[in-house]
């Protein structure tokens, strides 16, 4: 992709993992509201006895796991602050939560979407059994390198694992001091940067001999992909999902054209709905996609809409441009990874929402769209500067996509810097346009839900 590259030192690390695609933050609210996502019967006594929590800014974000055919599995939570400001002990067996009281009142549901949660663990947070106020069938404790396995730690979590709680070892290392953690271990993450070939072979047999499955962390390019399929890992973890995989072709595959096409007459300068329903009629597919869209729980239009034609003429050109490329774009991410299809979709409706706070008002949609196409090189596996030379879009949204300075770029900068989980570079990028960074949180999780409902409701993911 044309974005630009994040430095290791800002990439690396157990809290700044690449590729994280969910942030969220400041809450106002009562405690008790952090438990109501969840049956009461299967929550921890505490949270039904904890006080109001201080009022924080709290930025959490997430990683996808992939299987070997590209689906999601899980994702590894990301945060700002280490875990062990997630929850401070007070008097008596009350907590003051920091951040846990967030993960439930925004939802693990809406965070990873109901599959496992893959939570960094540090010493403190493990042998104050921090980690039973997450639901055991959602969360995975992820035991940082740096923990040893002294009689302590060993001890917590023999404790959790009798209650059902997971454990990884994270970045592990394959010393005589280590192997103590393989006992409790439900899956092993290997750095593959870090790491020699033989090595990780080694301990991948060595974990597939225990019935232990194995995450290669920090899969940047499909080639390492296809290397760490061949060396037997079990999931991956990193950005190689989102690059293009580009072998000597530099055309759109035939079978993507008919897209293409819609895409192009959905930007073109002039609006032509003849040539539109043309495109519709040569699949149509697009048109049920398109109406299973606007009518789903997203857009909570007041009429069903029947007809493009009839779509037309409640929304307005602006808005069915927009709709139109939205549905070219979900339709040419058919049979990509699962995480591939949310990104574009994901970008959008957050460039758009930092576009209505910074006053962009009138060009949301083109915020939108920049969003929209900024993984089309990924999804059709062409040079993005090729896919961008057949699209009739704005020059100020080409340059941006490109990597140059532009009018948009700015607000694209921020987007990226929010999901590689660069808090530090997010701070500047948000003050340079002129917003304070406090007020993302709520728009990502806003555009995260958004997506979550567009998906639900249509058929556009298979």
């Amino acid at each position: 992709m044309p974005d630009r590259e994040i430095p290791p030192s800002k990439r690396l690390g157990p809290h700044f993992a690449p590729g994280a695609v969910f942030v969220m933050g400041r809450k106002e609210v009562p405690a008790w509201h952090s438990v109501c996502i969840f049956p009461l019967q299967e929550l921890p006594a505490v949270f039904l006895r904890m006080s109001t929590p201080e009022t924080l800014n709290r930025f959490l974000a997430r990683q996808p796991i992939l299987t070997p055919k590209r689906k999601l599995f899980g994702y590894e939570i990301l945060s700002r602050y280490g875990p062990e400001n997630y929850c401070r002990p007070m008097a008596g067996d009350q907590f003051h939560v920091n951040g846990m009281d967030e993960l439930f009142l925004m939802g693990i549901q809406t965070m990873t979407e109901g599959l496992p949660a893959f939570l960094n663990c540090t010493r403190e947070f493990l042998v104050k059994d921090y980690l039973t106020l997450m639901p055991r069938e959602l969360v995975v404790g992820e035991i940082l390198e740096n923990v040893p396995p002294d009689d302590e730690v060993l001890g917590a979590c023999r404790r959790m694992k009798e209650q059902n709680y997971r454990f990884a070892l994270d970045d592990y290392c394959d010393h005589a001091d280590m192997r103590p953690l393989l006992d409790i271990a439900d899956f092993v993450k290997l750095d593959v940067l870090l790491t020699s070939f033989e090595e990780q072979k080694r301990v991948v047999d060595a974990c597939h001999g225990r019935g232990i499955p194995v995450v290669a962390e920090k899969v940047e390019t499909d080639q390492q992909f296809h290397r760490c399929l061949e060396i037997g890992y079990d999931y991956f973890q990193g950005y190689f999902f989102c690059r293009p995989q580009i072998v000597g072709r530099r055309s759109v595959p035939a079978n993507k054209t008919v897209y293409l096409q819609l895409l192009q007459a959905a930007n073109a300068p002039e609006f032509n709905l003849h040539k539109i329903s043309l495109v519709f009629k040569r699949d149509v597919s697009l048109s049920y996609r398109l109406l299973r869209y606007l009518n789903s729980a997203a857009f909570a239009f007041r009429v069903e809409i029947h007809s493009i034609p009839h779509a037309l003429t409640l929304l307005g050109e602006r808005a069915m441009r927009k709709w139109i490329s939205l549905v070219s774009v979900a339709a040419l991410g058919d049979s990509v990874a699962d995480d591939l299809l949310r990104l574009p979709l994901l970008r959008a409706m957050f460039c758009e929402l930092i576009g209505q706070k910074i006053g962009m008002i009138q060009e949301t949609n083109e915020l939108f769209l920049l969003g929209l196409l900024s993984v089309m090189d990924a999804l059709l596996n062409v040079p993005m500067a090729d896919v961008l030379a057949e699209i009739p879009v704005d020059e100020e949204i080409k340059k941006a996509l490109l990597g140059h300075q532009s009018r948009y770029r700015p607000v694209f900068e921020v987007v990226l810097d929010y999901e590689s989980g660069t808090w530090e570079q997010l701070a500047h990028s948000a003050r340079h346009i002129r917003l304070h960074e406090n007020f993302l949180p709520d728009l990502y999780l806003r555009s995260v839900r958004w997506v979550g409902e567009v998906l639900a409701d249509s058929p556009i993911h298979v």
